[in-house]
């Protein structure tokens, strides 16, 4: 029997920008449904930053404003194809799913979309990591 393996850093880095992603996603529709803006890339670079600074680590500003990128296509995409209703749910469903101990199909699924679009938009992220 073998042991599991721990992830790689490669693996480990991917979770984080798809987690980053979702987040960014979460917080865009939250804004958008409670005050009727859109967050801007640089607002959502900067949420970005902060997030990762509570666990020290870093990525530089051209990856955060990809990330934000990604994450303002796939929120604005949820909202358009959503009654408000839904968009509403689908905002709180979303903030909740943030807490890792709260299991959401719909969570997951937006998670495995984030997955996609990082996967199908690639950034030359080794000239775009920080070290730290």
């Amino acid at each position: 029997m073998t042991e599991p393996q721990a992830p790689t850093t490669t693996e480990t880095e991917r979770g984080v920008l798809v987690a980053l992603i979702f987040a960014l996603v979460a917080e865009r529709l939250r804004v958008h449904y409670e005050h009727g803006q859109w967050l801007t890339q640089a607002q959502c670079s900067t949420l970005a930053a902060d997030w990762l600074a509570r666990s020290k680590r870093k990525l530089l500003l051209a990856l955060r404003q990809h990330l934000a990128g990604l994450s303002d296509q796939l929120a604005r995409q949820l909202a358009e194809s959503t009654s408000r209703e839904a968009g509403l749910h689908v905002s709180h469903e979303l903030q909740e799913a943030l807490d890792p101990r709260y299991q959401s199909e719909l969570g997951q699924s937006v998670m495995a979309e984030c997955a996609r679009m990082l996967d199908e938009n690639p950034q030359p992220f080794d000239r775009l990591r920080a070290n730290g």
